[in-house]
């Protein structure tokens, strides 16, 4: 992807070298103090976003290495450039896209969704509308999922872009509320759908990156490969030798592959009905 020199995104938020507990001010103390703005009606974010800012001032900046200090720059110039596309998009429909923050963090993190390790892998937290990403996750996407190449690197971070345009549609909430009424089986199928379709919007993102000439030779073919290599049933492979079905929640390689190339192809928004489509 032809990315330097593009403008970066000023909302990303960089928590590397910081410990959850600090990003939260520490102790029972912060607790009470939440639950008791929360009670009496206020905004309890606005008191933990106080203390980030607080802590960030007086948290020594964090130094990585020359590489990760590039791909640190390299997804701030993807999710701008997730954002010029995404704007135009909703304005299209009549909307305003609100733009999510990307956190950046080392080990573990404290997210409105709870307490993550880098395990988890790269996730979007519709509570507070962050992304968030240890940016070592590029690194085993390499070297274990066997997916390199930077637009390898950007399907990512356009597929939790995915998930906030999905909250911001209010399709996250309708298939949310169905977790109290299904079986976790029957669940796990609307979470596959829910996935594909990020993947679709990832898809539909890259459309309009080939359309400003930013794509290179190989990067579609990348994506692809790196959405083949988190399927459902590719990890599971791996891991355990065999593979569970009915545990899917992202859907198969070839499921995966196949929502982002029918974004990547149409650039539509509206092409992304994977709840409706009877054959995924």
């Amino acid at each position: 992807m032809l990315w330097k020199g593009r403008r970066e995104s000023s909302n990303v938020e960089d928590r590397r070298g910081r410990s959850p507990k600090m990003m939260v001010g520490g102790g029972i103390g912060t607790i009470l103090i939440v639950l008791a703005v929360y009670l009496l009606g206020g905004d309890p974010t606005q008191i933990l976003n106080t203390m980030q800012s607080d802590d960030s001032q007086t948290t020594a900046p964090y130094q990585g290495t020359a590489e990760e200090h590039e791909i640190a720059q390299f997804v701030s110039v993807v999710l701008a450039e997730t954002e010029d596309v995404w704007t135009e998009l909703f304005r299209k429909e009549g909307l305003n896209y609100d733009y999510p923050k990307l956190v950046l963090y080392t080990g573990s993190v404290q997210s409105a969704c709870g307490f993550a390790g880098a395990a988890t892998g790269p996730f979007y937290c519709p509570g507070d509308h962050k992304l968030y990403i240890d940016l070592s996750f590029f690194d085993e996407l390499q070297k274990r999922y066997k997916a390199p190449g930077d637009f390898a690197m950007a399907y990512v971070v356009a597929h939790e872009v995915g998930h906030h345009v999905q909250t911001l549609l209010g399709t996250n909430e309708k298939v949310m509320s169905l977790r109290s009424r299904l079986s976790e089986k029957e669940f796990n199928k609307y979470l596959i759908r829910l996935e594909l379709q990020a993947d679709y919007f990832a898809g539909v993102w890259a459309h309009y990156v080939k359309r400003m000439d930013l794509l290179e030779e190989g990067d579609v073919e990348e994506a692809l490969n790196a959405a083949s290599a988190v399927g459902d049933d590719r990890i599971q492979k791996s891991a355990q030798g065999h593979v569970v079905p009915d545990s899917f929640t992202h859907g198969t390689s070839e499921q995966r592959k196949n929502w982002f190339y029918k974004g990547f192809r149409s650039g539509d928004l509206k092409g992304g009905d994977t709840f409706n489509a009877g054959n995924l």
